[in-house]
């Protein structure tokens, strides 16, 4: 293999041609801050999403059983059947509508969720995002009034607090000679949740079941089932497997058909990402061709003696292929050590600190994935092979004849 003694070598340049070692370990660099910017920002947005990840399913299930007419009665026989089935860790009934809140005269739009106290807290870590109070508060009331949890930032913008009384309006009133009024009824603040997310935390309230069924005058009736599912990833097939088993009118959803589209945006950005510092190792693909095109032009002679010494084109295309692929694995490795110990410094010392009432994390989260950093490798190996291809070739067409001729 003097292919690859030869490639090694011709990496260190003489003395009087310094030049070229500069663009050799300039070659190395572009390659390396390519690698290290991709294995940082993938290791990054991967920390973003599982954070998202995370908070989603803080607060919402894993899958819901819904009814094609809205409600349905008879929620204790479904919960029995579905229960039974494997994969399933717990269950609880809910009741989803849209409301209005009033304090003080503030108004504003809350989504009103109904839930049993009891056995919503095995399906949702309530414990985890309220703040202030508990869960087993909606199940209180004082001096007839009912107990109501609301999010952080819709007590921010209705200026209520614990202990606040709040009016609950919703437009599925009841009919009167007069035509259709709101339902209104005053509940007590008697938790604040703050589940990480703005849109949740700015729009969602909890009551218990019951006291949302007398609300809605709904009777027995319940608008789903959330469930809680052993193997978070296979929520799409257990989800199948229950609406199977359930048949019509019951349908369901998991957690990722009600988020795909935030999920398949960030995928989006994340490929995106991907492209755009890919273009850094390709200028330092660039630099390694420039690289070997100048040790060609310097190694003229020495690849004439290697011709006419019996050295086929093969050989000496592979030697050139030999030192470009070097250049691209020694960037490369550099890139991932680089990369990867700056992953560790940020996860471990969290020395960049975002604004948490932006962001609502406080620091940079960071998740190295094996596949990612495996596809940033072969990509930047793949990448520097191709660039060794035009300069090889190059040296292997020089006909040593006319390379001796000037000699």
């Amino acid at each position: 293999m003097y292919e690859l003694f030869l490639g090694l070598r011709y990496l260190k340049a003489k003395r009087k041609q310094r030049f070229i070692s500069v663009i050799t370990i300039i070659s190395v660099l572009g390659v390396m801050v390519g690698v290290m910017a991709l294995v940082v920002v993938l290791s990054v947005m991967n920390g973003f999403r599982s954070d998202l990840m995370n908070k989603i399913l803080g607060v919402n299930s894993h899958v819901l059983v819904l009814n094609m007419s809205g409600t349905f009665s008879g929620y204790q026989q479904v919960a029995e059947k579905v229960e039974k089935m494997d994969g399933v860790v717990a269950i609880t009934p809910f009741i989803y509508t849209q409301v209005m809140l009033n304090h003080s005269g503030r108004v504003s739009g809350a989504v009103l969720r109904g839930v049993d106290p009891r056995s919503a807290a095995r399906v949702v870590n309530f414990d985890k995002m309220i703040k202030e109070g508990s869960l087993s508060s909606l199940g209180e009331s004082e001096k007839g009034i009912p107990s109501i949890i609301i999010g952080s930032e819709l007590a921010k913008q209705i200026g209520a607090g614990s202990g606040s009384l709040v009016t609950v309006i919703s437009p599925e009133g009841k009919l009167t000679p007069l035509g259709r009024t709101p339902n209104t009824q005053k509940f007590r603040v008697t938790a604040i949740f703050d589940s990480g997310m703005y849109e949740y935390d700015a729009s969602m309230v909890y009551i218990s079941l019951t006291q949302a069924q007398r609300f809605l005058a709904l009777g027995d009736n319940v608008t789903g089932l959330e469930l809680k599912v052993k193997e978070v990833y296979q929520s799409d097939i257990i989800a199948k497997q229950i609406q199977k088993k359930l048949g019509y009118p019951y349908w369901t959803k998991d957690w990722k058909l009600m988020n795909r589209s935030l999920f398949s945006a960030l995928k989006l950005e994340k490929l995106t990402m991907f492209v755009i510092l890919t273009m850094i190792v390709l200028v330092g693909a660039l630099n390694i061709i420039s690289t070997l095109v100048m040790v060609v032009m310097e190694k003229t002679r020495d690849v004439a003696i290697l011709r006419a010494m019996g050295a086929s084109a093969k050989s000496i295309m592979s030697i050139f292929m030999f030192q470009g692929i070097l250049v691209g694995v020694i960037g490369t490795i550099a890139g991932l050590c680089s990369g990867l110990g700056l992953c560790q410094l940020l996860s471990k010392y969290q020395f960049i600190n975002l604004p948490a009432d932006v962001y609502y994390i406080s620091k940079l989260p960071v998740q190295v994935s094996v596949s990612d950093v495996s596809i940033v490798a072969g990509a930047a190996v793949v990448i520097s092979f191709f660039a060794t291809l035009y300069p090889a070739w190059y040296a292997s067409r020089l006909n040593p004849v006319e390379s001796f001729r000037y000699e």
